[in-house]
């Protein structure tokens, strides 16, 4: 059995694309995950390695962390401004590299928080619904 070699800073979250609405608010983004929730039943039955196991779709939420940017051109802004239960359409490449994987996906706006700690970056933390079921492709600038 053969092992691929892992090189670089494999599994380092940088360079990526968030794009809303057809605007990248990467470098406002601290985080972003793009977060299955897989629902499974298993049933035992009576014998001794018997089990019926089932597994949902998928619901999918998007989690971003936001460096809050209150002005125009700022995502918290934009969130802020928005109807809750628009929806939004978004890109997310986690590395911004020509055959890397890519998401596209719409998410439902909704308020976000504003505020923070004294003295510390004030950032808003949100998880935001997908509509539907992410479609996954490959990038390409």
């Amino acid at each position: 059995m053969t092992m691929s070699v892992v090189t670089g800073h494999v599994g380092v979250l940088k360079n990526s694309l968030v794009e809303i609405e057809s605007v990248d608010y990467a470098n406002q983004l601290t985080r972003a995950r793009l977060v299955p929730d897989t629902p499974q039943q298993v049933t035992r039955t009576l014998v001794p390695d018997g089990a019926i196991v089932d597994v949902d779709s998928a619901a999918w939420t998007f989690e971003i962390a936001i460096v809050q940017k209150l002005a125009s051109g700022g995502l918290v802004k934009a969130l802020l401004d928005a109807t809750p239960g628009d929806e939004l359409e978004v890109v997310y490449v986690p590395k911004k590299v020509n055959g890397e994987p890519q998401a596209t996906f719409t998410v439902i706006a909704q308020p976000v928080p504003i505020g923070g700690d004294q003295g510390a970056q004030a950032i808003s933390e949100v998880t935001l619904a997908v509509q539907g079921q992410p479609v996954f492709g490959t990038y390409s600038a």
